[in-house]
């Protein structure tokens, strides 16, 4: 059988798009080297110029590496680049989100093609396993409605539109199963879960929390205004991971008026302080140096994040996205201004984790994820802070408990049956 290796870049979306494309070859074998492949499925992204830029600098250079390969483009860069890497027959084949469960088919062709298919398709693949994973992915929802100006993703992922409930809970149950304990809910815009289903994202975590093997369900990211009062009610069930990102973007209400955001910040205090009153880590996505960030507004900026409880943070420069509003934004702010805000930013915030994990280094609930490495292990606990692990017994894929971890500057430490 012809092997086929599999290349994903960007978010946990795709992740799990690459799970479902693995799970419906049934013609090939999976390959983990690039260069004796016979096929090379490059599940891409597109968030920014830069990605797509990534995503062409691996084509060309896996073309020398093994120029016999046919390239297969997926993901979301085939709906914002697919025809133009096909017409200059950069790639074999293109295929869109609604063709990843025809993907042995389309592997079979002789002839390049190109299969955009349709942006308003919902998968209904259920998962048995995730390769190398000790947690599972898992989709719960497709495409966003928000329109955040400097966002290319409701063109790409389409509208905002949610998985089946049963299906979500037969795929659980499956994984469950099959060993898996700590869940990750995932999708382009997790908190719009069950808006055009008559339901809701806190519903469906309450009939995942019954299913038997279901340890911790952790939540991708979510908007300030998806948290409501139905949500909170969930905050202090034992299954919840106490960790949830909310993406704020920015602190300064006029920059969060350009990128047509539909959060303040006086509502996102009061949640943020709310959710950390119960003990929750909260991380964050932040965008720095987006056109019109004035000094003025930078400084509100971070004097308002050193006031929040945020623990953790996705933090980066803006990067232009052709196809999006703020592409058009003439005041732009220089590239080395933009830098050193990240750094202050990413400094202030490195420092809060420090302090939140001083304060919460011992009863930390561990799944190791990684394989015995020199005697060390690597996991994350319940506050999604990395934890390092040294033991001689085998930890891999198990959950263990620490009593009181040691803190150090980037993770914590513990030496367990030592």
């Amino acid at each position: 059988m012809k092997k086929v290796y599999f290349k994903t870049f960007g978010c946990r979306t795709n992740q799990f798009d690459t799970q479902i494309m693995l799970s419906k070859l049934k013609n090939f074998t999976v390959e983990d080297d690039e260069c004796s492949s016979d096929i090379i499925v490059i599940n891409s992204c597109t968030v920014t110029n830069s990605a797509d830029s990534s995503v062409r600098g691996y084509i060309s250079s896996v073309k020398r590496k093994n120029p016999n390969a046919k390239i297969i483009l997926a993901g979301c860069g085939a709906h914002s680049k697919g025809d133009t890497l096909f017409d200059e027959k950069a790639v074999f084949g293109v295929m869109g989100h609604s063709e990843k469960s025809n993907i042995d088919i389309l592997l079979q062709k002789e002839d390049p093609f190109c299969e955009i298919g349709d942006l308003n398709h919902i998968d209904s693949t259920v998962v048995g396993d995730f390769i190398g994973k000790s947690r599972a992915f898992i989709k719960i929802q497709e495409g966003c409605d928000f329109g955040c100006s400097y966002c290319i993703i409701p063109s790409v992922r389409g509208s905002a539109r949610s998985h089946e409930t049963e299906t979500i809970l037969e795929q659980i149950s499956l994984l469950s199963s099959n060993g898996f304990g700590e869940f990750i809910l995932t999708g382009t815009n997790v908190g719009s879960f069950g808006k055009d289903k008559d339901t809701t994202l806190a519903k469906l975590l309450k009939k995942i929390s019954y299913i038997r093997g279901v340890r911790r369900i952790r939540i991708g990211s979510l908007e300030p205004i998806q948290i409501d009062d139905e949500f909170k009610e969930l905050l202090n069930e034992p299954w919840m991971a106490k960790h949830l990102h909310i993406a704020l973007q920015h602190t300064d209400d006029k920059m969060l008026a350009l990128m047509n955001r539909r959060n303040v910040f006086s509502e996102d205090e009061k949640l943020l302080n709310h959710i950390s009153q119960r003990g929750y880590a909260i991380g964050t996505d932040f965008i720095v140096g987006h056109p019109g960030e004035t000094e003025q507004m930078w400084q509100n900026a971070i004097k308002r994040v050193q006031a929040l409880p945020l623990t953790h943070i996705h933090a980066f420069t803006y990067s232009k996205r052709d196809g999006t509003p703020s592409t058009s934004m003439t005041d732009t702010v220089k590239g080395d201004i933009a830098k050193t805000r990240l750094a202050e930013l990413t400094k202030c915030v490195n420092e809060k984790n420090i302090i939140f994990r001083e304060n919460n280094h011992r009863n930390l609930e561990v799944l190791i994820e990684s394989t015995k490495n020199k005697d060390l292990y690597k996991g994350y606990d319940q506050f999604y802070n990395l934890l390092e692990v040294k033991s001689e017994l085998d930890l891999s894929n198990s959950w263990i408990m620490i009593e009181d971890a040691e803190v150090k500057n980037d993770k914590n430490f513990f030496e367990y049956g030592c």
